[in-house]
Parts: C-alpha cells; structure tokens; sequence
C-alpha cells in the first residue's frame, strides 16, 4: 500500500486532479465522484469504471498518462445503485450532466460488465461509441451467486469486504502486482457497507449482456494469462459474443493490470482510440494527434505489438 500511495505520480495526481462530487438523481444521496482530466473542448472522452474493489482513483496512471498524451479522461466511482437500470439511467443522466452525447468506455470486472449493459440499454439511442473491457464478463451466472444477490444488503461491511477479498490473487507475485494489491485492499478499506453491498449486488443479480444490441460498438478486450479472478470459461465466452473484438493479451497481470502493467494497457487503449482520431468521436485534442505519441508509448512497453494484440 505505501508503496503506490507514497509514490510521486500518485502524490502529483491526489495535488493536481481535483474530485468533482455530482448530483444527478432526486436522492441527494446519491453522489458520483469523478476526476475528470484534460481539455474540455473534447466532448467524446474516455471514462473509466472501476471493479467492485475500486475507487476512482485506482486509474490515476491512466489519467497521467492520457491526458499527458492530450486525452480527456474521466475517472469515477459510482453512487448505491442496487438495480441495473437504476444505474443505467443515473450514469444517462450524469453524462447529461456533462453535456456529453457519446462517450468511450473502460471497465474493469464489474466496471465493465456495467459498461457492457449502458450500451445495451441505451442502443436506440446509442450513447457509447467503443468499448475497453478488462478482465470483465458478460453474465453474472459464472459466479454462482445469483441466489444471495438480493442479500448482500443485509450482510455487515467486514463480512462483504471477506467476499470480495476471496477473489484477490493467493501466492507469490511479483513486487508491482503485490503493490496493486495492497493499494486495491486499500480502496477496499475506503468504501462503506452500502457501497460494497449494492456493487455486489449488481456483479451477481441475475443478468446477461444481450450482444446483438452493441453489435455495432467497437471492442477491445483486456485480459491477463496469469491468474485473475475470471475463470477460462468466461474469458472464452467473452471472446464468442465479441468475435470481431480486437484482443490485448498480457502474460501478467492479474486482476488490477492498470495498476501494476500500466505501460502496457495504455498502449492498448492508445491503439483502441486511434481509429478514432480525426473524428468527431476523437478522445484527444486535434493538436497533439500525431503518430510519434503513438509509437513512443509503444516502444516503452517494451514488448512487440504483433506478438500479443490480435
């Protein structure tokens, strides 16, 4: 844990991003938390959902990063929604907010799976032009929870936080993933029993992704060949609802690869927005969309794109 929260880009982001807190719902109670980064004008940005675990502030190196590069990010943590429409209709309502008409979209786990169904929900009137789906899913089945969703709201904060610590990576790692880990127990530590218990409650009540309806959204899907919490099965189903998805594969990473492989997964997302650029559904600013960005950040990794980006 101290080694992220005592780290110079962590302390320049916490000193730098302000946190916006915004109403959108009749319940003042109801309150989305938000960095949001990089230049206004740009009106189709990225915005980042986080696990259950996550805090908005567990995509800071994606924010540094992209908005370094002349992205706008959004970073944000969702208010105690305990239906997915109810959480459809606020996050429609707070892009409203933002006076955003489309938007492209990171989730992680359950952030992406809630991603997933605000496109679906919104199809007629599409309000998500791409997606960026990490070590997520598409139906809540796979965790074999579906008969207690309807409880977690009535279970004590240290009994929700024991569930979904279950699902943190066992065993030895290396020194950055055992970093990401602390940091996400800490995040962990941060939210309440509503929090926990209404994300909860969304990751395992008794939903699935209708496909058909996003066939037209571009996809990219995030995941790591190491372990995570997401077994071969769901990944293997992730790959045959989207078989036009282009596929970043990481040898590491596990469950929390935008905190620990940062490099890399904002290269995948670099990739991912560029087909983009030049149009009105550009994420970054028309001055700073040049190609040596690009392929600076694809020499850092390191690694050859051919190898692991299909």
């Amino acid at each position: 844990m101290e080694e992220i929260k005592v780290s110079p880009d962590y302390n320049w982001f916490r000193s730098t991003v302000p946190l916006k807190r915004i109403i959108v719902d009749d319940d003042d109670s109801k309150v989305w938390s938000l960095y949001d980064a990089g230049p206004k004008s740009i009106r189709c940005p990225i915005i980042f959902f986080p696990p259950v675990s996550g805090t908005a502030e567990v995509f800071f190196q994606q924010v540094l990063a992209l908005t370094g590069w002349g992205y706008r990010v959004i970073s944000l943590q969702y208010p105690v929604y305990w239906d997915l429409m109810e959480f459809c209709d606020g996050f429609r309502k707070l892009l409203d907010h933002l006076q955003l008409d489309k938007v492209h979209l990171f989730g992680a786990s359950l952030g992406g799976f809630l991603a997933q169904k605000f496109a679906e929900c919104t199809h007629k009137s599409p309000r998500v032009h791409s997606l960026i789906l990490c070590n997520s899913f598409s139906d809540t089945s796979i965790f074999n929870q579906t008969w207690t969703a309807n409880s977690f709201w009535l279970m004590p904060a240290f009994m929700l936080k024991k569930i979904v610590l279950g699902n943190f990576s066992k065993g030895p790692v290396d020194p950055k993933m055992a970093d990401a880990i602390d940091f996400m127990v800490d995040r962990l530590e941060s939210l309440n029993q509503s929090d926990l218990a209404s994300r909860l409650t969304l990751n395992c009540q008794n939903s699935y992704v209708e496909p058909h309806k996003i066939k037209d959204v571009a996809v990219t899907i995030i995941d790591v060949f190491d372990q995570s919490a997401l077994s071969l099965e769901a990944k293997e189903e992730m790959y045959k609802l989207y078989p036009n998805a282009r596929r970043a594969h990481l040898k590491t990473g596990g469950n929390f690869p935008y905190l620990c492989r940062s490099a890399e997964v904002n290269l995948y997302i670099q990739i991912h927005l560029r087909q983009f650029h030049g149009t009105r559904f550009a994420a970054i600013s028309p001055a700073m969309d040049s190609c040596h960005i690009f392929y600076g950040a694809q020499q850092s990794t390191g690694e050859s794109t051919e190898n692991i980006f299909i």
